[in-house]
């Protein structure tokens, strides 16, 4: 099922998210839906809030990226950073900020430990886009949106567009959420 991607003014996107116990078949179809919602919208990466689900929880799948076509699609559950390397620029952009991109400087390789759809646990290495991605959907579970790490000077060159988004006029080819769900998943 496609779910509404909540957006910039949304509340549920500036909150810290709540850690999952465990896997079950409603979680498991959180993550389906993720997916399915992440791919309509043409994203790579799509966290829990973004639908309306204040958890630990994002999906990325970065196929669809130049040079990327043999990349695994990642569930993630309960992400800590444990060491970064090096930083870069990159363009940005966000399913719940849309048509808005900008710069941000990140880190250029990520340490992380986390949890996959089985609950597995995991520490790995994430290098380039990977990692870029990773890490802004993180932020997402911690309340922060990609706009709020560029450069004061950039954030005001797109607040007319961050304005627009807030009073609701904007236009997606994928569904936005009209009001905040906030659901939870045990």
């Amino acid at each position: 099922m496609i779910l509404p991607i909540n957006t910039y003014s949304d509340q549920v996107l500036r909150r810290k998210t709540k850690p999952l116990k465990g896997a079950d078949e409603q979680l498991e179809e959180l993550i389906g839906n993720m997916f399915e919602s992440m791919r309509n919208a043409d994203g790579i990466g799509l966290a829990a809030p973004q639908v309306g689900a204040s958890l630990r929880l994002l999906v990325v799948d970065i196929s669809i990226a130049e040079g990327y076509e043999k990349a695994s699609p990642m569930v993630v559950i309960n992400p800590h950073i444990l060491a970064v390397k090096g930083f870069v620029s990159m363009n940005e952009g966000c399913l719940s900020i849309p048509d808005v991109r900008g710069d941000v400087v990140r880190p250029s390789s990520i340490q992380i430990k986390y949890r996959d759809e089985h609950f597995e646990e995991h520490t790995a290495e994430f290098n380039d886009l990977t990692a870029r991605v990773l890490q802004h959907e993180v932020d997402h579970l911690d309340g922060t949106l990609f706009v709020d790490r560029m450069q004061r000077r950039n954030r005001r060159k797109i607040q007319k567009e961050l304005d627009a988004i807030t009073r609701g006029e904007v236009r997606t080819s994928y569904p936005i959420a009209t009001q905040t769900l906030d659901c939870e998943v045990k």
